[in-house]
Order: structure tokens, then C-alpha cells, then sequence
């Protein structure tokens, strides 16, 4: 077989004016064992055997495996056909060569006569890797060529097949580009796999001459109207000549051209529809982008319909839909005029498709459902399955089309396509393609999914993990912002909480995990729920970060967290702050509005291990406010933290209406940079106090004396508060717990204190360090209901000790006489 090169060619044509060639192909490949794997739809109709019954067939049965292209001038020369020609097929096919053959053979059909046989031109390339398949053909009507050759010159040479590296061709990405083209309807897999190594051995080629190469793709174009081709490709003959595509009138049998030129449209329109859609993963945006692309190219309407479980981001849908599925329609396109739609099939309605339609059919069975024409028939029963609306006139006379939209091999939903009647009906092509879009759609559509689901989780996840911050504290107002960073996830390890202290205090923390992710989430829960159970234990702050930081330790030395925590006594105007490498907190002072940052040890983050911690106590006056936040908040990129800090001062200080109003000021103040990418945790405590006259405080001597003195004390106090509906429960609670504190303190030293916030606080304080604990009492014991009843009549209750001291404590919900 004479190639021919570069340099033999005639002047004034240079390689840079070749263009590819493009051709009906059969594609066959071959397994290890000889036997058919892939058979191509171009296969079947150039060899007459159906893809069922070649695939699994040894391939030297359905392959012209010898034999030589049969001309007429080769008869009126007298020598043998097409004497170099190259080697026979069945070199390929029994694995005698490890390279690239191509050659011409006869291809005579069993029943075919003498002038029907075809000749025909092949190409084999032997395949390595693991996957079974061993060897690629591709198969060319060689009769059909040669004869558009000869209209096109009269006095050109026979075609004969040939290689080529690709980068010997004229626009050798283009080529590359439409080199997976030659492949349809193979898996990415193997198709992929097959075009490199395709690439690699050489791209096939035409030879039209000794001068001539032509690359190899397939013929494809779209038939627009009967009777024409719009945007039609030329024949390899036409391209050699350096034609140009043109309209033309379909000649007599040229259906395989159409039908080729149908399957190459349809490529077009599958890869065109694959590069629109799935560029959000945005579950609403994706929806609209998959609907779109249907119309109007494919369709003139497109309407999608999804399971609840999927349009909610819930997790994948349960089994197999049936008819109490309910499903819901996301989206319609259509190209009809605006608003003939709307009425009939609203976006947003959820209902469940009735049986005997072919949505139902659709739906539960999996499978694309063509109808080529709604019938009346089929109208009347389609539109008398849905109350209340007359669909005969939108549906009637069109050509229905419904494809599943899969994922995993569930169904997530469906697309229902119509064509007016003045276009093609759908055809069993149209079913195939329609079927690629939905598969292609039902993909992009479970990604989407999947991300809202993720997003979901996270949210719920971080919701769990945040508290539920009570606004209004024993003697301070709370407000808090947390805004989730826009990482992938957005799960951080930010927090903040504020938690109930014995003596009308309150703990307030911020922290912050470093890193991102579940993994510091996760974290981000463990150190939470030990600074909680440590506070209610009233662990001084400096022991509690000590504490906190041995336990890091022993969860892994792969984290390490920031905190600070502050306790705030409305009683005595004081706070005890202490810190772990966290950012400084700002105090606003209510008397002249001015901020500062306080100077605290800054200390070793949590994790570090063996650095101390200490606890600094500053005072406050009632209206100050106490501004806590996570490095988020004012680390900016690029920028010193200072300038950040410096912002956050200025910020804090801006009068505000509220407390809410003060944090979003702060929000906006500092949040204007774009490209945030950590989690922001705020908190704003307003310091009110507690004035003295709502405190009263007494010492009682450890004798049984005392306990109706305290009755008295307690009765007297809550009359002058106006409060004598609170009067008889108190002193009831009171005389119960003072009891105690008479029969096992172990001194005369017994303080009992009352505090008036939103609630009435009691507090009964010895020196006996033992808990009290509530006993399981027998019918005939005098003993132990104490602090049952306190705890059957009080809103809380609690103890807690410190040092050699303890408190035991109960909340009374506050009532007036008025």
C-alpha cells in the first residue's frame, strides 16, 4: 500500500489544505478470545447482523477476514486486485501482529450475488491493558467511496486505507479532538482508553493517491427539513477536492448519510447539552439548567419532575417508586407562547401520577416511554386522570416522549419531552438520545443532590453544636452572631456558649478549633460539653483552661484550640477572665462609650500542653458590654491583625438601638472583605448588675432556733418586695434546706441569701463540702423528703462546692400580689 509523503505532493496543495475526511464506519471490538464484544450500529447495517446476535460470535465469522478490493479496471488490465493492497484482516484477528494493519478485502455476504458483493476497506489496531477487549476495527464501504470519488474526479486513483500520526495532519487538536467521535456509545471507560492508544498508533486515514491523505471521521450531519441536509458534510471525494459543506438535495439512497448524519447531530447535542449543564451545584439552578437544555432544539416542551426525598436534599430516595409516590414538578421550558402553560402544569405542584399513564409507566418500570402521537384517545384518558384541568388542547396530536432521570440505578424522577405536530415525531433514535440526556441529567442532577444533602448534614451538624443562647441572663443581655465560612462543608470549629453559674453568675466562652471539617467539629463538641460540666462545677477559669488543655492532650496531639472564658458576678460588678492564645476581648464603658481591648496573658492555645494559665479580675459597671469574637471576625489576608482589632474597637463602640442592632453593626463593620473563608463566632454581653437593694444576705447561727428565723427573714423580705403570693412556697423551700445546713454543718458559719433578677434565687451556704443528694425513702422514714420537695416545688434546683464550702441552691418563679 503506497502512503505517499508530504513532500511528493503536487505544488500549490501543501498538507495545511488537507481537512478530515468524515465516512459511514462500522466499529467492531474484539476480546482476548476472538469473540465480538462491541458491534456498532454502522456494523450492522454494512454487514446485515444485528448487535444481539454478533456480540459473543467469533469475529472471523462476521469479518471479511481475506481477500482484496475487486475493481473492473483491474479485469481490463489484467493483473491481480489491487496488488498492494497490505495484508489480510485475519493477521489482525489471530493476534499475529502487535501493530496497526489496514488493508481492502471483498466481503461476500451468504445469499448475495456476484454483483452485490462489497468491497470494503478496514483498519486494526491492537489493544493492551487490562481490560479483555484486544483489538479495534473499523470498517468503510469502500464501493461507496470509490464512486463519490469518481464523480467528483474522473481520473483519480482507487482509495486505499492507510495511518497517520496525528501530528502530521493539518489542526491536530481539532482532530483530537473529534478522534472519541469514531467510538459512540462505548462506555468514557473504554472509549477513552481506546482513543489514546488509537491516537498513539496513528489516526486512520484515506489515500485517494500517492499524494493524498485524508483523516478519518465519521460522517455525520442532521436532516432539518424532508428532502434536505443543513450543514451537511461532503464525501471523502468532495473534501480531497477542498469543497466546502453545503445544503443539498437528499439523493436516492443516500438514508444511510442521513442516518449517519442523525447520529452525529445527536453527539453534538449530547455534548453541547453535557458542557451547559452542571456548572452549579445548586439544586434549583441545575434543575432549571437540565430542563433548558432540552428546548428547543430537542423538544418544543420539557417539564421535570423529582421525588420529594430529592428536591428537599434529603437522603436517597427509598426503593422503587410507586403510585403513592409523590412527586413534584421543579421546572417547565417550553418555546409556545408565554403563559399557555402555567395554569395547567404550575411549577411547584406535588401530586402522585395515576396508573395505566405513561408517566406512571416511566416512573416505575425505569425505561424511556415513547408515544410517536397522543392520539384522542390516549388525551381524553391522560386528561381525565387529573382533576380539575382539561389537558387535551396543550397535549393532542404531539409527539410524547418520557425519560427517566436515574442515579444508582434509582429513580429520582422523570422528564416528559413533547414535539408539536409540525416537527418530526420522536423516533426510536430520539428514544435512545432522549435516554442519554436523562442519564446524563440524572447524574448532574443526584451530584446536586448530594451536596445539598452534604450541605444539610453540616448545617445540622453545626445548628446541633451551637447553643441556644438564652437572651437575657442573671443580671446581663446576650446577643450572638455566627456566620459558617464558605469552605466546602461549611462545617468549622468555632464556638460560643454562655452557661448558668450558682450566685446569679454566668460563664461566658468563645473557642476555636483550628482546622476545618468534621474532624474539628467534632472537636469543637468535646471541648464544648467539658467546659459546661466544668463551669457547673465551678472550676476557677485558670483551672478550668488547665483542665481543658490535659484533656485536648489526651484526645490526640493532632488539634489545638484557642478559648477564652470569662465569668461575670452581676452582684459584686466584676468579671474573672482567663485566656488560652485566644484574641483579646473588647469592653465598651457605658459612661463614656469608649472601647478598649483588655490586656490579658494571652497564654498557650489548648493542646499545648505544661503552659500555665492565669485568671486576671476587672471590674465593671452596670451598662458596660463585654465583645467576644473568633479571629475570623477581624483576620484578614494579606492585612496585620491589629488593623482588624483596631476595627472591632471602633465598631463596639457605635451606639446602638439593641443589642442585635450592636452586633450587626460589628457584622458589617468588619465583614466587607471578600473571599472570607473562616467561621465568625460573636458575642456580646450587656452588663447590667444587680442593684443592691434586689440582694439580701444574712447569717445564721448552726442551732434549730434559727430555722424559723429564717422563715421570718425570708417572709419579711419578699412582703417588702411586693411579693406575698411567693411568700408561703419560699418559706416552706427555705426551712427544708436551712434544716440541712443546722443538722450537718460543721460550724456556726450558715448564710442564706435571696437575689431578685426575672426569677427568686435562694441560696443556703455551709461549711460542710459533702453534696447533698436525693434518697430513696421508705413509708415509715422521717428522713430524707427534703430535698424532694425542693425539688417538686422549685423551678431549679442545684448544689455546688468550693473549697471547703458548699451552696445549695433553688430558683422560684417570680409572682406579685399585683
Amino acid at each position: 500500500m503506497d502512503r505517499g509523503s508530504e513532500r511528493d505532493a503536487p505544488a500549490g496543495r501543501g498538507a495545511d489544505d488537507t481537512a478530515a475526511g468524515r465516512v459511514p464506519l462500522a466499529v467492531v471490538v474484539v476480546d482476548r478470545d476472538g469473540l465480538v464484544s462491541h458491534w456498532s450500529s454502522g456494523a450492522r447495517r454494512l454487514f446485515g447482523v444485528g448487535r444481539e446476535e454478533a456480540v459473543g460470535r467469533p469475529a472471523a465469522d462476521l469479518l471479511p477476514v481475506s481477500g482484496a478490493l475487486h475493481d473492473e479496471r483491474d479485469d481490463r488490465r489484467g493483473g491481480t486486485p489491487y496488488d498492494e493492497s497490505g495484508p489480510a484482516l485475519e493477521a489482525a484477528l489471530d493476534g499475529q501482529s502487535g501493530f496497526p494493519l489496514a488493508g481492502c478485502a471483498r466481503l461476500d455476504r451468504e445469499g448475495t450475488a456476484a454483483e452485490d458483493r462489497i468491497d470494503v476497506l478496514w483498519w486494526a489496531y491492537p489493544l493492551v491493558g487490562p481490560d479483555p477487549s484486544r483489538l479495534l476495527v473499523l470498517v468503510a464501504d469502500a464501493t461507496r467511496l470509490r464512486a463519490e470519488r469518481g464523480h467528483a474526479d474522473a481520473t483519480a486513483e482507487d482509495v486505499t486505507p492507510g495511518f497517520a500520526r496525528h501530528t502530521e495532519l493539518p489542526a491536530a487538536e481539532d482532530l483530537e479532538r473529534r478522534l472519541p467521535d469514531i467510538l459512540p456509545n462505548m462506555g468514557p471507560q473504554l472509549s477513552a482508553r481506546i482513543v489514546s492508544q488509537v491516537l498513539e498508533l496513528g489516526y486512520p486515514i484515506l489515500e485517494f493517491s500517492r499524494y493524498e491523505r485524508v483523516p478519518v471521521t465519521p460522517y455525520w450531519g442532521v436532516p432539518r427539513r424532508p428532502g434536505r441536509i443543513a450543514d451537511a458534510v461532503p464525501g471523502p471525494a468532495a473534501v480531497a477536492a477542498g469543497s466546502r459543506p453545503v445544503a443539498a438535495a437528499v439523493p436516492a439512497g443516500a438514508e444511510q448519510d442521513l442516518e449517519y448524519a442523525a447520529v452525529r447531530e445527536r453527539l453534538e447535542f449530547l455534548n453541547e447539552v453535557s458542557s451547559r449543564i452542571g456548572s452549579s451545584l445548586d439544586l434549583g439552578e441545575t434543575i432549571r439548567e437540565v430542563t433548558s437544555a432540552a428546548v428547543p432544539r430537542f423538544a418544543d416542551f420539557a417539564g421535570t419532575h423529582l421525588r420529594a426525598a430529592v428536591l428537599a436534599g434529603e437522603g436517597f430516595p427509598d426503593g422503587p417508586p410507586d403510585a403513592s409516590t409523590v412527586m413534584f414538578r421543579v421546572w417547565v421550558e417550553h418555546d409556545d407562547e408565554p403563559g399557555r402553560w402555567d395554569d395547567t402544569v404550575p411549577v411547584g405542584e406535588a401530586f402522585a401520577f395515576p396508573e395505566h399513564t405513561p408517566f406512571y409507566k416511566c416512573m416505575v418500570t425505569g425505561e424511556p416511554v415513547l408515544v410517536p402521537r397522543v392520539t384522542d384517545e390516549l388525551s381524553e384518558r391522560i386528561s381525565g386522570e387529573f382533576e380539575k384541568r382539561d389537558l387535551r388542547p396543550l397535549i393532542g396530536g404531539r409527539s410524547l416522549l418520557i425519560v427517566p432521570l436515574k442515579a444508582r440505578n434509582v429513580v429520582l424522577g422523570f422528564m416528559v419531552l413533547m414535539r408539536r405536530p409540525d416537527r418530526p415525531q420522536f423516533d426510536d433514535m430520539d428514544r435512545t438520545t432522549g435516554a442519554e440526556l436523562a442519564a446524563r441529567a440524572g447524574l448532574v442532577l443526584d451530584n446536586a443532590r448530594m451536596y445539598t444533602y452534604q450541605e444539610n448534614v453540616a448545617d445540622t451538624l453545626q445548628d446541633s453544636m451551637l447553643p441556644r443562647i438564652t437572651p437575657r441572663m442573671a443580671g446581663c443581655d446576650i446577643a450572638t452572631r455566627y456566620l459558617p465560612g464558605t469552605r466546602l462543608g461549611r462545617i468549622g470549629g468555632d464556638w460560643f456558649d454562655t452557661i448558668k453559674l450558682p450566685g446569679s453568675r454566668t460563664a461566658l466562652v468563645v473557642g476555636d478549633v483550628m482546622g476545618h471539617g468534621l474532624n474539628s467539629a467534632a472537636m469543637m463538641g468535646q471541648l464544648r460539653t467539658a467546659v459546661q460540666t466544668m463551669a457547673a462545677m465551678e472550676t476557677p477559669p485558670a483551672q478550668l483552661l488547665r483542665n481543658l488543655d490535659d484533656l485536648a492532650r489526651r484526645l490526640g496531639d493532632t488539634y489545638l484550640a484557642t478559648c477564652l472564658y470569662a465569668v461575670y458576678d452581676p452582684i459584686r460588678g466584676e468579671l474573672t477572665l482567663a485566656n488560652a492564645g485566644h484574641i483579646p476581648p473588647v469592653l465598651v464603658r457605658a459612661e463614656d462609650g469608649g472601647s478598649r481591648l483588655l490586656d490579658l496573658p494571652t497564654g498557650a492555645p489548648i493542646g499545648v500542653g505544661g503552659v500555665p494559665f492565669e485568671a486576671v479580675r476587672i471590674r465593671v459597671a452596670p451598662g458596660d458590654r463585654l465583645v467576644l469574637c473568633t479571629d475570623g471576625l477581624v483576620e484578614v489576608r494579606g492585612s496585620d491583625i491589629g488593623e482588624g482589632l483596631a476595627a472591632l474597637c471602633e465598631s463596639a463602640a457605635h451606639p446602638a438601638a439593641s443589642m442585635d442592632d450592636a452586633c450587626d453593626t460589628i457584622i458589617r463593620a468588619l465583614n466587607t472583605h471578600g473571599g472570607r473563608k473562616d467561621d465568625v463566632a460573636l458575642l456580646m454581653a450587656r452588663l447590667n448588675g444587680i442593684p443592691d437593694d434586689h440582694v439580701a444576705e444574712w447569717r445564721l447561727d448552726s442551732a434549730p432556733g434559727e430555722v424559723p428565723r429564717a422563715r421570718r427573714l425570708v417572709r419579711e423580705r419578699l412582703l417588702e418586695w411586693g411579693l406575698p403570693q411567693a411568700v408561703e412556697t419560699a418559706e416552706l423551700l427555705v426551712s427544708e434546706v436551712v434544716t440541712n445546713a443546722v443538722l450537718h454543718a460543721a460550724s456556726d458559719r450558715i448564710g442564706l441569701r435571696i437575689v431578685r433578677t426575672d426569677a427568686l434565687l435562694f441560696e443556703v451556704t455551709d461549711d460542710e463540702p459533702a453534696l447533698p443528694a436525693l434518697l430513696s425513702t421508705a413509708p415509715d422514714d422521717e428522713f430524707g423528703r427534703g430535698l424532694r420537695v425542693v425539688s417538686r416545688l422549685a423551678r431549679e434546683w442545684g448544689a455546688s462546692a468550693t473549697g471547703h464550702r458548699k451552696t445549695v441552691w433553688f430558683e422560684q418563679a417570680l409572682t406579685t400580689g399585683r
